[in-house]
């Protein structure tokens, strides 16, 4: 049979027909000869990551002669692991600073039971793949929970946990963790089976043995044909890779690849690239008549539409970053907030990004249609479903305006996807090249570095002609952008403050373009006829009455709070927009010193740091009366881009160059006094610095090696007495 399948591959007509039918063959082959097996395969995701990448194991699977049972975790009425007796395969991500996503909260608390018998799951064999974020402290800290629990109850690995990096690209570490996935399973079924558990027909084993080969040889020719075929050089691709000797004596080597460009080895590699996703989705645009469209977005948490009431800007215009204030009449709602909880704006794409999507595709037209959407009967993906972030009948510009985010790095999944839409064979083999194995470096630097987003690839590839159903099967939900609430409510009754700064970056993906974070470039568009100059003063203004109004939503309760004993000393570390939860702290603390004169109030502490200290220098007047009025006890303030004046000493330049300066007092308070410290603001430095500081600080003040301070800081962070709200 195999020399049959071989001889198919000569003839060029037949490769797509043979692939299909291969994979159809195979499948057939082990399901028949009864080598299927199936695992059960849970995802817990927050923001769609570790569905999609446990939508890539199930598909993967039937090749390999697997079956996945694949579930959402939080679907427990699906599955049930105190019964369960195949293996378990788990992709779990992290959320906030080191939580379960919240589809899996309610796994995790069921789990966690302390009436649980140490082998309550001692029958279960597993592997997990947790995502996560090395710029935070609790890395991929939602899949080591469940790890570490399900290990406590008894259950074994049958395959090593994988920990993926956002920081530095998670196929990193998931495309080696899915490929290692099967040989461990197949270890696993072949242990169940001479120990017994599993039944084999007596004739099973020559059965299995007599086609062993035939598969493993058409599981190899299909990866074959997933590739270019490196050895029919197309003659446009061929036009790239090889420079005119009449023209330039300067070799391949020389050229600088770029996001459309390749050169040598990649250009000349034969590729392992992404199996195809199936296709599930069958859209219909239909006229809307003149009907307007009245969707809405769809969120699992209440949403409320609030008016803004103040915007003003707390920097100086030849500040490096413009930062505002906004402010929301929350008045004639039922939202309610304390200090140090955030809330989500949700927000839009660029309008004019919108409309350049649309007119790459053709659809500029067809804009006010209204999308109808079903899953197709032939589609091969399984537990297709309909994607829950659009709404039923709404326009095609609302699903690209406010369900998808259209600014998201395209997966490679999505660029494989792609090549089968682009006609240009050069473009084709460059996108197979970023979406393959070794296309990987070139797939980080100029896709992911790069910030690409699906318009910058259309634009990259003219050829690529996608359908629409592709789009919505590969763009994720446009996720809502949360924010630090920067006051309090006993300060500013029926008022929501908060603060950001304008974020803008270069994208470099096929031209150098300025663009504006998706939220806080519409934030500052909306507040600018109201924007006030730099001052805190509360007052009434005429424009309030055309104030537009946002919509937001609460995000789930933290554990960033004041203690509940207003007596125990807390240390705040707030430098830039990392000061707002501070700001409700202070304010909060003042109107309670207010209500009770007499009470016992511990010393408050703020470690701010800023470049300038006469351009970004954020609620300077306000610092000052709380520290005037005793609220604050210490404030301790870096700049630095400013230098020193004249003869005076190099003051401290970061954040936590000053804790370390003021060592002695923040022990005190953190190991003598039952004190509390709190970190607000970027991940990728400042809180890691802050921690290396702290750690210094510990063992020398203490005594100890650096080991014992890292455990003491460990204990502070389990006790919640080292408490961050930090992002990347």
């Amino acid at each position: 049979m195999a020399w049959v399948w071989t001889a198919c591959l000569s003839h060029q007509g037949y490769r797509e027909q043979f692939q299909r039918k291969a994979e159809v063959w195979l499948s057939f082959t082990v399901t028949c000869l009864g080598v299927m097996r199936r695992f059960l395969l849970l995802y817990a995701t927050q923001q769609g990551q570790a569905k999609a990448i446990a939508e890539e194991i199930c598909e993967q699977a039937v090749a390999h002669g697997f079956s996945a049972d694949l579930h959402c975790i939080s679907e427990s009425n699906k599955y049930d692991l105190k019964t369960e007796t195949a293996p378990l395969v788990v992709v779990v991500s992290t959320t906030g600073t080191g939580d379960p996503p919240d589809t899996a909260r309610k796994f995790v608390k069921e789990i966690q039971n302390k009436t649980l018998p140490v082998d309550f799951f001692a029958h279960l064999r597993y592997g997990l793949l947790g995502l996560g974020n090395s710029e935070y402290t609790y890395f991929c800290n939602g899949g080591k929970i469940i790890d570490k629990r399900f290990q406590e109850l008894g259950a074994r690995h049958f395959y090593d946990t994988g920990h993926a990096d956002d920081c530095v690209g998670l196929e990193l570490v998931v495309e080696p963790w899915i490929a290692g996935l099967w040989p461990a399973l197949r270890e696993h079924f072949r242990q169940e089976q001479i120990s017994g558990a599993l039944p084999i027909a007596s004739h099973a084993s020559s059965r299995t043995d007599l086609v062993k080969s035939a598969l493993l040889h058409v599981e190899s020719q299909v990866e074959l044909l997933r590739l270019d075929d490196s050895g029919r050089k197309d003659p446009e691709v061929l036009k790239q890779n090889v420079v005119n000797s009449s023209q330039s004596s300067v070799s391949v080597e020389d050229f600088e690849s770029s996001l459309t460009r390749s050169v040598s080895p990649l250009s000349e590699a034969s590729l392992n690239i992404p199996a195809l996703p199936p296709e599930y989705l069958q859209v219909q645009l239909q006229e809307s008549l003149g009907q307007e469209s009245q969707a809405s977005v769809i969120s699992a948490d209440p949403i409320f539409q609030v008016p803004i009431s103040k915007a003003v800007q707390l920097t100086t215009n030849d500040a490096i970053k413009t930062i505002l204030l906004v402010e929301l009449d929350i008045s004639k709602t039922d939202f309610s907030y304390q200090p140090g909880d955030a809330f989500s704006v949700i927000c839009p794409n660029s309008d004019s990004e919108v409309q350049s999507l649309l007119q790459r595709l053709k659809l500029e037209d067809k804009r006010e249609h209204c999308v109808l959407l079903k899953v197709k009967a032939d589609t091969k993906k399984k537990g297709a479903a309909l994607p829950q972030h659009i709404p039923a009948r709404c326009s095609l510009q609302f699903i690209f305006t406010w369900c998808l985010e259209i600014r998201a790095i395209p997966k490679k999944a999505f660029l494989r996807a792609l090549v089968d839409y682009t006609s240009d064979s050069a473009e084709k083999r460059r996108l197979q090249e970023l979406c393959s194995k070794q296309g990987a470096a070139d797939y980080n630097r100029f896709v992911r570095d790069a910030c690409a987003c699906l318009l910058d690839l259309l634009l990259a590839f003219p050829s690529c002609q996608p359908p629409l159903n592709l789009l919505l099967e590969h763009l994720p939900k446009l996720q809502p952008r949360p924010y630090s609430c920067a006051s309090s409510s006993l300060f500013h009754p029926g008022k929501l403050h908060f603060i950001f700064n304008i974020v803008e970056f270069l994208s470099t993906a096929t031209a150098e373009v300025v663009r504006t974070g998706v939220c806080t470039g519409w934030l500052a568009s909306l507040v600018a006829s109201l924007l006030q100059p730099d001052t805190y003063a509360s007052h009434e203004d005429s424009r309030q009455v055309l104030a537009p109004k946002i919509s937001i939503c609460p995000r789930t309760t933290n554990s960033f709070h004041l203690p509940n004993d207003p007596s125990i000393p807390i240390i705040m570390v707030g430098p830039g927009t990392g000061i707002a939860p501070f700001i409700g702290f202070l304010q909060h603390r003042e109107k309670l010193q207010e209500q009770h004169p007499d009470g016992n109030f511990g010393a408050m502490w703020l470690f701010f740091g800023c470049r300038h200290k006469d351009r970004d220098y954020l609620f300077r007047k306000e610092l000052r009366h709380f520290l005037k009025h005793g609220i604050l006890t210490h404030l301790k303030v870096s700049f630095s881009r400013d230098a020193p004046v004249g003869e005076e000493e190099a003051p401290a330049k970061y954040v936590q160059d000053n804790i370390q300066l003021h060592g002695k007092q923040v022990v005190r308070i953190l190991l003598h006094e039952n004190g509390c410290i709190y970190v607000c603001g970027d991940a990728k430095n400042m809180a890691k610095d802050v921690n290396d500081a702290l750690v210094e600080i510990i063992s020398k003040e203490v005594g100890g090696d650096k080991l014992e301070a890292m455990k003491t800081l460990a204990t502070l962070k389990e006790e919640k007495r080292y408490l961050q709200d930090i992002w990347s």
